[in-house]
């Protein structure tokens, strides 16, 4: 009788344990530096998916507005695995992996839906997969954040307003200063949550971003004027840690990146028609939305592109993925 007594305790220790192992949650800290925006949806879509699909065993965590800290930081710890997912412009991954710079080439992309069509090419996807492997990172998703915009205390109507003008970049590598440069201005790199100071106390003149973040963080309360730049896009990109994913076994991982994928429709909707939300929100509070003149558009991009094209041809890598890039865009063009 004790011997039954003895098998059966050991058979109920034996379920709990085989039960608090099918149970074991996992939980995926996601975080963004903007807030309301279509990355912030997207995570949130995320969130709700996974969590009801993995039945509770992924517990999604989303951190809008630098709440885990600034940009560098938040890469440096998805590298170093204390966060599981950041979402960045890539501009500020290419110290990670100098093959995102070929995202941010002016002229690639002719609007947000075709440049969703480039980045969900399956070629392009598995490309794409392969940046930042080295370093145990890989971008889940990829996608344009709408078009990029200057904003200035000395209104751009023309590209001759850019000269002299001290403008954050998107980045800081020569692909993002050096067109700027050509322009005429005087760019540097500085993390989104260090721009919107430094426009108030007018150590910058202007910033480049989208303008989702222009209006999220109120940049009508310091400057009025926003310009579109001709044929340029924020793209942006959620980097994961691969050994986080790994850690989750082939059905977790497989919910993560099922999910990951069919939000990323909201890119070409949900982020589309927000352009327009946007841009009323920013009229509202006085703001200027200016286009430059038809010569001036031309010319911005003529110029761009023959900063851009030479920069990516010194590393025989770049100039692979740059004309991949080419192609898939030629393919999607209408």
């Amino acid at each position: 009788m004790k011997n039954l007594h003895r098998s059966i305790a050991v058979a109920v220790i034996m379920a709990f344990a085989a039960g608090n192992a099918l149970a074991q949650q996992f939980t995926m800290k996601v975080s963004t530096p903007t807030i309301n925006d279509v990355a912030h949806e997207w995570m949130k879509v995320l969130k709700t998916n996974v969590e009801q699909r993995s039945g509770g065993r992924i517990k999604v965590e989303v951190y809008p507005a630098n709440q885990l800290g600034q940009l560098p930081a938040t890469v440096e710890a998805v590298v170093m695995g204390t966060i599981e997912l950041t979402a960045p412009a890539v501009g500020f991954l290419i110290g990670l992996e100098p093959r995102f710079q070929v995202l941010d080439a002016a002229g690639l992309f002719d609007s947000v839906e075709h440049g969703q069509m480039v980045l969900t090419d399956p070629g392009i996807r598995k490309r794409l997969s392969s940046f930042g492997a080295a370093k145990g990172v890989e971008p889940l998703f990829t996608f344009l954040n709408g078009p990029l915009m200057l904003v200035s205390h000395k209104p751009a109507r023309t590209l001759a307003d850019l000269k002299g003008q001290k403008i954050r970049a998107p980045g800081g590598a020569p692909l993002h200063v050096e067109p700027f440069r050509k322009l005429g201005a005087s760019p540097l790199s500085m993390p989104l949550g260090e721009v919107l100071p430094a426009m108030q106390n007018r150590t910058i003149d202007g910033a480049i971003a989208n303008l989702a973040v222009f209006v999220s963080f109120k940049y009508y309360d310091v400057a009025k004027g926003v310009t579109f730049l001709p044929k340029s896009f924020l793209v942006a990109s959620g980097l994961v840690n691969r050994n986080f994913m790994k850690s989750l076994g082939p059905d977790l991982e497989r919910v993560v990146r099922d999910e990951a994928r069919k939000a990323e429709n909201l890119f070409s909707t949900w982020g589309v028609n927000d352009l327009e939300r946007i841009r009323k929100v920013w009229v509202a509070n006085g703001g200027d939305v200016l286009t430059l003149p038809a010569a001036d558009s031309r010319k911005y991009v003529d110029d761009v592109t023959s900063v851009v094209e030479p920069i990516l041809a010194k590393n025989p890598q770049l100039k692979e993925d740059y004309q991949a890039f080419l192609e898939a865009a030629k393919k999607y063009r209408k």
